[in-house]
């Protein structure tokens, strides 16, 4: 469930920040494949992941982890 939570919240950004999904899967250097598999909560975004996608959203951790 929280995996999914963590996607919810990593694509609104990404659409926030004007992001598709290729661009911001090249800029983190996965694959789209990956990238859309986290979106949907079907993979757990790793810490790793997630220090870089808050790099490249320009947001920190708490942000991203209050979303609504």
């Amino acid at each position: 469930m929280e995996d999914l939570i963590w996607g919810r919240r990593i694509r609104a950004f990404r659409k926030l920040k004007g992001f598709t999904q290729e661009e911001f899967a090249k800029l983190l250097g996965i694959s789209v494949s990956v990238l859309g598999e986290i979106e949907r909560g079907n993979r757990k975004p790793s810490e790793e992941f997630l220090s870089n996608a808050t790099t490249v959203l320009g947001v920190t951790i708490e942000e991203l982890n209050s979303i609504k």
